[in-house]
C-alpha cells in the first residue's frame, strides 16, 4: 500500500523521453499533439502527491523491475513505467485493442474477428498496470483510469483494494448493445468497469448505451433518466439524447455515471497564433491560397474517419459545379497508419488513388485541386492552417469526439469561417452551430459543402462566435474538473 492520494492510469506517458548530446535523460513534450495531456499533467498541482502509471517498452525482452522516477514539472509526482515487452505492446495495444476492440467501439461490426485478439495477454498487462496502481494509492486514494485497453483494471484494482475511490474515462464511443454483445469477453468488461464508483464518457448517448448494455446483460438496475445537461443537444441528429441515465446499481454499490466531452485549451492555440513561426507560416498560407477558398480536413488513414467519403463528395463538387474550378482548394492531412495493418494500407492507397484521379481530372498548371499530406504535421503548423481555412470539414463515420473541430473554432474566432461536421461526431452535440452532415448520404455531403462555400459572412460569424462562446466555455481543464469533481462529491 502506496501514500499518494491521487493514481492517474494511462498508456501514454506525460512526457516523451530523449537523450540530450552528454547522454542525461530529458523530458519533452510528446510530438504528436494531444491536449489531454498537458491537463492531466496539471491536475498534480491539486495534490500534494501523485504517481502517473504508464508504460515503458523493454527493449531487452528480459524480465524488469517498473521504473519509479520523479518529475518536477507542473510540480513534483512520481512516474511510474511498467517496461513491457515488444511482443506484449503488439498483442495488447496494436491486435487486441485496435483491431479486436476498435471496430466494436465504432460500430463497424463486420469488421471485428476474434482471430485478431489475444486476450490472455490483454489480462497480463491489465494485471500489471492494477498492480502498479494498488501499490502507489494510500488508503482511500482516487485512481482514475483511462480508456478501453484498460477496461479490466477497475476490477482487478478492487479485488485488492476496496478502500480507493475509482473513475473511468472512456476516450472513444461506446456501442449499442447489439454491437457490444458481439465481443466474447463482454460479462468481464462490464463486470470490471461495474467496479467503479464513477464511469465518464464524452456525451449522453455513450453513458446510455454503456448503460443499457449494462442493464441488459448484467441485470443490474438503472436510476430514474434525467434531462440531458444544456450543453447538449438533445433532438435532431444521430447522437442526441433528451435524457441519460445517472447511476447504476450493482452488487450493493452505485455506480455514477457523468456525460462530459474533452475540450481543447483556447490559451495556448490563441498564444501559437501569436507566436512569430505561426505568423510566418499564416502569411505563406495565406499567399498560397489568395483568391481561392480554403478547405481544411485534418484526420488520419483509418476506416473510421471518412476520408474516402470526404473525398469522393469533393470530386462531385466540382464535377456538378464547374464555377468551382480554380477558386477552391482542399487540404487534407490525413496522417498515415504505422501498424502495418493490411486494412489501413490499403485505405491509404485508396485515399492516394482518389486523390490523384481528382487532380489528374480537374487539375490545371495553376490550380491544384487536392493537396494531400500524410506526415504527422506540427501543431503549430496545423494551428496556422486552421487560421487560414474558409471551411473545416470534418465528416468521420463514427468519432468518439473530434477535438480538430474544436481547435478550427478557436482559431477562428472573432472571424468568418464554416465548420462542416460530421452528426456522428461527439462534439457535434455540443457545436449546434455548426453545418451538421451524413457522411453516409451523397446529397447530405453535397448539400453540405456547397451551403458552407456559399454561406453570406454575416452567418458564417454568427455560427463561428456562438460556436466559440462553447469552445470557451467548455475546455479541457472544465472537463477534468467536472470527472473529478464529480468522483470527490461522492
Amino acid at each position: 500500500m502506496g501514500t499518494n492520494r491521487f493514481v492517474l492510469v494511462y498508456h501514454r506517458s506525460p512526457f516523451a523521453e530523449i537523450l540530450d548530446d552528454q547522454g542525461n535523460r530529458q523530458w519533452v513534450d510528446h510530438k504528436s499533439p494531444n491536449g489531454i495531456i498537458p491537463t492531466l499533467r496539471n491536475l498534480f498541482h491539486e495534490e500534494h502527491s501523485g504517481t502517473w502509471i504508464s508504460w515503458l517498452e523493454n527493449l531487452t525482452g528480459e524480465p524488469a523491475e517498473d521504473e519509479r522516477t520523479t518529475i518536477s514539472s507542473p510540480s513534483p509526482f512520481t512516474l511510474r513505467r511498467l517496461p513491457l515487452t515488444k511482443d506484449q505492446i503488439s498483442s495488447f495495444y496494436h491486435v487486441t485493442s485496435k483491431e479486436s476492440f476498435w471496430p466494436i467501439l465504432h460500430s463497424f461490426p463486420g469488421l471485428f474477428s476474434i482471430d485478431n485478439s489475444d486476450w490472455a495477454t490483454f489480462e497480463e498487462v491489465n494485471r500489471s498496470f492494477a498492480r502498479a496502481a494498488c501499490e502507489e494509492a494510500a488508503p482511500g486514494a482516487i485512481i482514475w483510469i483511462h480508456d478501453y485497453n484498460l477496461w479490466l483494471t477497475p476490477a482487478l484494482i478492487r479485488e485488492q483494494r476496496p478502500d480507493v475511490k475509482i473513475a473511468f474515462f472512456h476516450h472513444t464511443p461506446f456501442p449499442s448493445n447489439d454491437v457490444f454483445s458481439i465481443l466474447p469477453w463482454r460479462d468481464d468488461i462490464l463486470d470490471s468497469l461495474l467496479c467503479c464508483d464513477l464511469v465518464g464518457f464524452h456525451v449522453p448517448r455513450y453513458a446510455n448505451n454503456f448503460a443499457r448494455n449494462a442493464i441488459n446483460l448484467r441485470g443490474v438496475e438503472g436510476g430514474e433518466a434525467v434531462p440531458v445537461a444544456d450543453k447538449f443537444r438533445r433532438l435532431g441528429s444521430a447522437l442526441a439524447e433528451p435524457t441519460v441515465v445517472p447511476w447504476l446499481d450493482h452488487q450493493g454499490r452505485r455506480i455514477h455515471i457523468q456525460a462530459s466531452p474533452v475540450g481543447t485549451s483556447p490559451e495556448l492555440i490563441r498564444q501559437l497564433m501569436d507566436s512569430e513561426e505561426v505568423r510566418q507560416m499564416s502569411g505563406q498560407i495565406a499567399e498560397q491560397h489568395a483568391g481561392r477558398k480554403l478547405i481544411l480536413s485534418a484526420s488520419r488513414v483509418d476506416y473510421t474517419k471518412g476520408n474516402e467519403e470526404m473525398l469522393l463528395a469533393y470530386e462531385r463538387l466540382l464535377e456538378q459545379h464547374p464555377q468551382w474550378h480554380g477558386e477552391v482548394e482542399l487540404f487534407l492531412a490525413c496522417v498515415a497508419a504505422a501498424s502495418g495493418m493490411r486494412i489501413y494500407e490499403d485505405i491509404q492507397r485508396s485515399v492516394e488513388e482518389i486523390v490523384g484521379r481528382i487532380n489528374g481530372r480537374f487539375g490545371r498548371i495553376d490550380w491544384t485541386p487536392v493537396r494531400l499530406s500524410t506526415r504527422r504535421t506540427p501543431y503549430d503548423e496545423m494551428v496556422a492552417w486552421f487560421s487560414q481555412a474558409d471551411v473545416c470539414w470534418i465528416t468521420p463515420l463514427r468519432d468518439g469526439l473530434n477535438l480538430v473541430a474544436k481547435e478550427y473554432v478557436v482559431a477562428r474566432e472573432g472571424q468568418t469561417g464554416v465548420l462542416v461536421l460530421s452528426e456522428f461526431t461527439g462534439t457535434s452535440v455540443e457545436l449546434e452551430d455548426a453545418l451538421l452532415t451524413n457522411p453516409y448520404s451523397h446529397h447530405s455531403m453535397d448539400l453540405a459543402i456547397t451551403t458552407a462555400l456559399n454561406m453570406p459572412e454575416e452567418e458564417q460569424r454568427r455560427r463561428m462566435n456562438a460556436m466559440a462562446q462553447v469552445v470557451e466555455e467548455f475546455t479541457v481543464q472544465h472537463w477534468a474538473a467536472q470527472q473529478l469533481g464529480t468522483l470527490r462529491s461522492l
